[in-house]
């Protein structure tokens, strides 16, 4: 086991793997122009709005990095499972409980300094986060049941369970709005240098995620799991235990997510607020090929699509929707060869990890 560990240690960054993320929002970008063009309007004018509202000014930077941060840790979310073998489709429900959870510790604490309060708020999104995914995991490893229909279906639980106490319980006192009270002062995600700081916290999870993948027994383990379970059962790897963890550490990930969305953002939990974070996050991780490092680029790239999207269509004149195609279009260009590895295999069981870079 530490000879595997030690040769993974020594392997070289391969920049091959991400040829095809790179081709795939080429591909995208030329359909895109097509699709522009029918509408008679300039797709090089388009694309330059585009790119220079989301990265030609400190604030189009700060705006897109601020869309970028949920992204960053929602796509680690389903890249770790990914690594683990696992197809995590509950991120968006993941991340909903994790916002409420924070937004909760954010207005029921008080007198608290802001070194205690924020990673008290935190915790409390990456407990509530972890704990939904941990009832996929359980049933996936204890009950052979398929993560994706459990998780499919605890978002639409987590959704509802969500709206049910922020229209009661939860609900701001004299408001007609469904939302729960805004925030504590002292549990606000501050800016630095007017760049939102949740993104260096999501960015130092990714590095961390990252170092643990590539350097320890666990993420060696989480590895093997993912890629041959009967080779990691032959070799005495817990599998049930990596499933577990591989889930739990998902669901915590969007958990912080929506907790860094609350906490800097929201300031408060509003339930249509965070609509299609999550489900974002599986683009992301996909075009970062479930890379933990490969999901910051991801990230920043849709963020910016993002941000500068409402510019986009003020100033071009192109229907709204031609974001939302571009990413679609990057998200079929960017699966198209697992899915055609997926149809010419026969036999034995097809990794979702196999071929997606280190």
């Amino acid at each position: 086991m530490s000879e595997s560990v030690d040769v993974a240690k020594k392997q070289k960054f391969n920049l091959g793997p991400f040829l095809i993320p790179i081709l795939s929002i080429l591909v995208a970008l030329i359909f895109g122009a097509i699709l522009i063009w029918i509408q008679h309007i300039n797709p090089l004018l388009t694309y330059k709005v585009l790119f220079s509202t989301a990265f030609g000014s400190v604030k189009g930077i700060s705006t897109t990095l601020a869309k970028a941060t949920p992204l960053v840790l929602s796509g680690l979310a389903v890249a770790i499972c990914l690594r683990g073998g696992l197809f995590n489709i509950g991120a968006q429900g993941q991340l909903i409980s994790g916002a409420l959870a924070a937004a909760w510790a954010g207005y029921h604490f008080t007198n608290l300094p802001a070194l205690i309060h924020i990673p008290l708020a935190l915790i409390f999104g990456a407990l509530f986060g972890a704990l939904f995914a941990l009832i996929a995991g359980a049933l996936k490893a204890y009950r052979g049941v398929h993560e994706v229909i459990t998780t499919i279906m605890l978002n639409s639980i987590v959704i509802t369970l969500a709206e049910y106490l922020t229209s009661t319980v939860f609900k701001e006192p004299g408001q007609p709005l469904t939302r729960t009270p805004i925030i504590a002062p002292s549990a606000r995600i501050p800016k630095i240098f007017g760049l939102p700081s949740g993104f260096f916290i999501a960015v130092a999870i990714a590095v961390a995620l990252w170092w643990i993948m590539r350097n320890t027994t666990t993420g060696f383990r989480l590895e093997t799991v993912g890629r041959n379970k009967n080779a990691a059962w032959y070799a005495g790897i817990p599998i049930k235990k990596m499933i577990m963890f591989s889930m739990i550490i998902g669901g915590a990930v969007a958990g912080i997510a929506g907790g860094i969305e609350t906490l800097s953002i929201t300031q408060r939990f509003e339930p249509a607020f965070n609509a299609g974070l999550g489900f974002d996050g599986i683009t992301v991780a996909l075009l970062g090929r479930a890379n933990p490092l490969g999901v910051i680029p991801a990230a920043i790239l849709i963020g910016g699509m993002r941000a500068s999207g409402p510019y986009m269509q003020f100033q071009t004149g192109v229907a709204p929707e031609i974001v939302d195609l571009l990413l679609a279009l990057i998200l079929f260009f960017v699966t198209a060869p697992i899915l055609a590895r997926l149809f010419k295999k026969r036999h034995g069981e097809v990794a979702l990890t196999s071929g997606w870079g280190n």
